[in-house]
């Protein structure tokens, strides 16, 4: 890890890593193969930060710090991994890589006092996270709004407003780069440790 320790993915404990650790880690993952109509590519992240907000904007703009918190992290053990697996492989990927995983989300609600996932939560989580996929399909990695729901099998609809842009400025769905998004990523993550 940057910060020197070291992180066992077949036996992780939450003191594998520190928060900038993971911040630089989910910063330099990219989404969709890396694969970008921008001239860089888009990061778990940002993502992360979308879900989060989309999620946040669902509730009407009230969710506790920890239901935020735990939206921001949804991916983490992506940064850990330094891989975000395409969805159309992960069957290919098997059991193993599945529970690998597991393990290391379980060391990350670990860490930051996470609960787990109530079958209602999970659904409006997994509703923002489809809809991040959606429209950074169309928005980032340039498919038609016909392919993600003929051919990536995304019934969400993909909406024209980033859900960043309000917050960050800039311009709407472009993919920040590594160094802000890790920035970006650990300020909220600092923020949400504060005010649990």
């Amino acid at each position: 890890m940057p910060s020197g320790r070291r992180l066992d993915l077949l036996n992780p404990t939450p003191f594998d890593w520190d928060d900038a650790d993971l911040a630089i880690g989910l910063a330099r993952t990219y989404r969709w193969g890396g694969h970008s109509v921008w001239p860089l590519p888009l990061s778990v992240a940002q993502h992360s930060i979308a879900v989060m907000q989309l999620r946040k904007n669902a509730a009407g703009g009230m969710l506790d710090p920890l239901s935020e918190l735990r939206e921001l992290l949804h991916d983490a053990e992506e940064g850990l991994l330094g891989f975000d697996a395409i969805s159309v492989i992960k069957p290919f990927l098997g059991d193993a890589f599945r529970s690998l995983t597991l393990r290391l989300e379980q060391v990350i609600f670990l860490r930051y006092g996470l609960p787990g996932w109530t079958t209602r939560e999970h659904a409006s989580h997994k509703r923002a996270d489809r809809l991040a996929a959606a429209s950074e399909a169309v928005h980032v990695a340039g498919w038609t709004r016909d392919e993600v729901k003929n051919t990536l099998k995304i019934s969400a609809k993909p909406q024209i407003d980033d859900p960043l842009f309000p917050i960050y400025g800039g311009t709407p769905w472009e993919p920040w780069t590594p160094e802000l998004a890790c920035t970006r990523f650990l300020d909220e993550l600092n923020r949400l440790k504060a005010s649990v």
